[in-house]
Parts: C-alpha cells; structure tokens; sequence
C-alpha cells in the first residue's frame, strides 16, 4: 500500500481515534474507498467535484488533501441552494443553513479548465457603461497604468502629454490610438482605455454561486428525487472543466442530472448507482429528454435465470427492476411502507381533450416469490373496485396457476370509448413473458396528445425566443 492509499488509512484511522466510531466515521470510510478509486481512474486532465453539505464537509476536505494532494486543490466552491430558512420560530438556536460546498481537485496541474462568466448586473452597466459613442454604442473608461510601476517592468513613454507606466507597449499604444480606442477628456488628464459593453464577457464567475437554486416544488425539472439537482448547476461544472467529446462519470448518479447534463452538452459519460429504482429513473429520463438514445445497463438482469437471482438476493431491488422493464412507474422508493396492496402504476388515457386529458392508472402488483395463488388476483380486483381503476396487472416471477389465469379471465373487460376497444381488467404477465417482449395490453398515455418537449425542441424554442422574442406560436 503506498501513495493515496497509505495518506488516507493514516487519516481515516486519526479520525476514528479522534471522533470514534459513529454515522460520521462510517461515511467518511465509505468515501475515502470510493475517492480513492476515482483518484486511479482520473485521467492527469481530469478534475473532480465533490458536493457536501456542512457536516461532513471540513472532514471530506481534508480526506481529499490526502487522496489527491493539497497542491491539487483548486477551489472550495459555496452554492447557495435554498433560501433563508426560516426555522427560528420553532426555537432554532443558528443561522440559516442554506449553503452546501463543492470541493474541485484536479488530478495534476495539467488539468483542464475554461472561465466562465455571468451576464453583468444592470446597475454596474448603468454606473459605469455611461459613455455613448454617436451611433449609441455604449461604453466605459478603464485605466491603462502598469500595475507595480517599473518595478514590475512596465513601460515608460508619453501619451497625449502625460508620461507614466504602462501596460501596454509603444507599439501597441499607437495601434490604440490609431483604432480609437484611447480617449483624453480633457487635456492633461492620464488617457483612458475606452471598453465596449458589446464586447465584454461579463463578470468571471467566483466561487460564490448564489445564482443557481435549488429545485422548487413548481419546477419543471421536478423528479420526485429528494438530493435532486438543478440541471444548471452540473452544466455549470461540465462546461468549467471539460470539453465536447470527454468523459463524465458520476458515480453517485441518483436521478441522473450529470448524465443529462452532459450528453446535452456533447460528453460521453457513465453514471453508477446501485438502486434500481434509480436506473429506473435515469432511463426514462433520458429516453424522455433525448428519443432514441443508446443506453447500456451492466448488472441488471437480462434473462429469467438473472430475475430469479435478483429477487432472492434483494426483493425489493427485484420489484424496481420489474416494474421498470414493464413500463410502470413504483408508488414509492422507499423499502418499507403501506402501499395499500400497489406496487406500480403506468398512467393511460382514460378521454377528455387535448387540452383537459382524463387519466387513470394501471395498478401493478409484483410478486417475486416462488409460489402464488388465486388469492393474489382476487385481492388485485379489490384494490381495483376500491380506487376506482379500470385495469389490473399482476407481474409475477413464477408461472401462475390455473385458478389464477380462471379468476382474471373473469374479471372482464375495460371499454375504452376514446380508443375504441375492449381491455381485460385482470392480466397476469410473467417475468419470463416480459423479457420475451410482451407488454401489457392497455390505452397507453402518450398517444394520441403530444407528449412533452424533448432537449431539442426545447433547445429550439429557446432559439426562437432569444431570436424574436415572445413568438406567435399559432
């Protein structure tokens, strides 16, 4: 053991001996074996952004001076994500906790990066962009002294009757003069540098992100996913630190807003995350934002014998990868918790318009244990009758019984008057069956309305705003 590895287990062990073993301790020890990793497979360009909150981030900071060497890091970046809380009136004895961090590391000094900027502050426009040219042009006056005087090898010559240090040469002065851009308001004052707004890039952005916020409950972007982040806040980082073509990973990739952000922004990428539900949300999230995207999954089951693996090791885990597969979306991520007898719902399209659509819901029920039994549909068709819902599916691992494929079969039909066709109340799919390509048999809820703007047409409804303002659409 040697390098990052032997830096870090003698800090790993400094801090249990130091603050014992708890929740802390444990996290930090999960960490540090994942940081460790990411150190080994990032490339001497690469960088690494690590977002903590305020506990565990002085820790996490010095864990990472250990893995990646304290000449390595670069920036400790503060993101406002919320608001002032306003917990005081329930006896909160501290300030508002509304900042978490992001410490950047690079890999070596070779790593890459590209300024960013922010659109100027109309108030600092007005107060210094006061000079107009005759065609309205605006612009500012900057000073052109050398900084350190002669001390710091600046220049010495006369402009305009006024001798002083520099910070351009002779040479480039007179091109300046030349090209208008030296402006004397009155004589014997120190010649000024005249600065379009037009051509500025606005303010370098600092370590201070105040601009981005955290998802709001109205938000668009909105998953349901509790550590969610805004989708700004990752372009933000990817466009810093790398270029079209380089590789992203995340390997705590949760809802999938890195992986988004970065095929959006023309990166290859890789996201890990070991829950299925959360491979359940990733995939439709992007197949949603970019239609025909490849997406390749390792360590999900392909085959029956993969299924059966899965279900004996996790159930749960079994349940979000079923329910992802048939096209259902889980009732709740969590592993414990009443469902009232619902595992998944797919939303179809009940009537209404196209611009008051009907929905209702398929309800699922997954079973992935090694028997059933009639009893499983009889309690789905309860389940039906008391939410009022016009279609059940029963997705089980194993093959069902007769009584089972007897009692859905007389549960009747479902009429659909907008799609014009009948659909069994009761169906029971196999595992085996869904793998093989079948899928249930019900008024999907895409069609026939339009279903939401993918990343491009997104992207080209932006375009057209910035173009012509607020279009006429109709």
């Amino acid at each position: 053991m040697s390098g990052p590895y032997q830096r870090v287990a003698r800090m790993l062990k400094a801090m249990v001996d130091g603050l014992g073993h708890n929740d802390v301790t444990a996290y930090l020890t999960m960490m540090a074996i994942r940081l460790v990793e990411l150190h080994r497979v990032l490339k001497a360009t690469g960088s690494i952004y690590l977002h903590c909150d305020p506990t565990a981030g002085p820790y996490l900071r010095v864990i990472m001076d250990s893995i990646f060497e304290p000449r390595n890091f670069v920036n400790e970046i503060v993101w406002r994500r919320s608001d002032a809380k306003g917990d005081t009136g329930q006896g909160a004895k501290h300030f508002g906790r509304v900042n978490d961090v992001l410490l950047f590391y690079a890999k070596s000094s070779e790593y890459s990066f590209s300024p960013l900027f922010r659109e100027l502050d109309p108030d600092y426009v007005e107060r210094f962009y006061r000079y107009r040219d005759p065609d309205g042009r605006r612009y500012k006056l900057d000073n052109m002294l050398g900084p350190g005087g002669a001390a710091k090898g600046n220049p010495s010559y006369e402009v305009m009757g006024v001798s002083r240090y520099w910070r351009y040469s002779r040479q480039h002065m007179e091109e300046l003069i030349k090209a208008g851009r030296v402006v004397q308001t009155k004589p014997g004052t120190v010649p000024m540098y005249k600065r379009y707004l037009d051509e500025s890039k606005g303010t370098p952005l600092t370590t201070n992100w105040a601009d981005i916020s955290l998802i709001r409950g109205w938000s668009h972007e909105k998953l349901g996913y509790a550590t969610q982040k805004p989708l700004a806040l990752l372009e933000r980082i990817i466009n810093a630190s790398s270029n079209p073509g380089h590789i992203v990973l995340d390997p705590f990739c949760g809802c999938g807003t890195a992986v988004h952000a970065a095929h959006k922004l023309g990166r290859r990428w890789i996201g890990i995350d070991i829950t299925h539900l959360a491979i359940s949300l990733i995939r439709r999230r992007m197949q949603d934002a970019f239609p025909g995207i490849p997406i390749e999954v390792i360590g999900e089951p392909v085959d029956l014998a993969g299924a059966h693996d899965l279900a004996e090791r996790d159930k749960y885990q079994f349940q979000w990868w079923a329910l992802d597969r048939l096209g259902a979306q889980p009732v709740s991520g969590k592993k414990k918790g009443s469902d009232k007898g619902i595992d998944g719902v797919i939303p179809i399209l009940l009537g209404g318009t196209a611009d008051k659509p009907e929905y209702g819901r398929v309800l699922v029920s997954v079973k992935g244990g090694g028997h059933v039994n009639v009893t499983m549909v009889r309690d789905l068709k309860g389940v039906l009758e008391r939410e009022g819902e016009p279609i059940g599916i029963v997705l089980t691992l194993v093959p069902p019984t007769k009584d089972m494929t007897t009692e859905a079969a007389a549960g009747g039909f479902y009429e659909s008057k907008l799609w014009q066709r009948k659909f069994p109340r009761l169906q029971i799919i196999t595992v085996e069956e869904m793998l093989a390509g079948k899928r249930p048999s019900i008024p999907w809820g895409r069609a026939p309305f339009a279903k939401a703007p993918t990343e491009k047409e997104q992207a080209d409804q932006q375009a057209l705003r910035g173009f012509g303002g607020d279009l006429d659409e109709s």
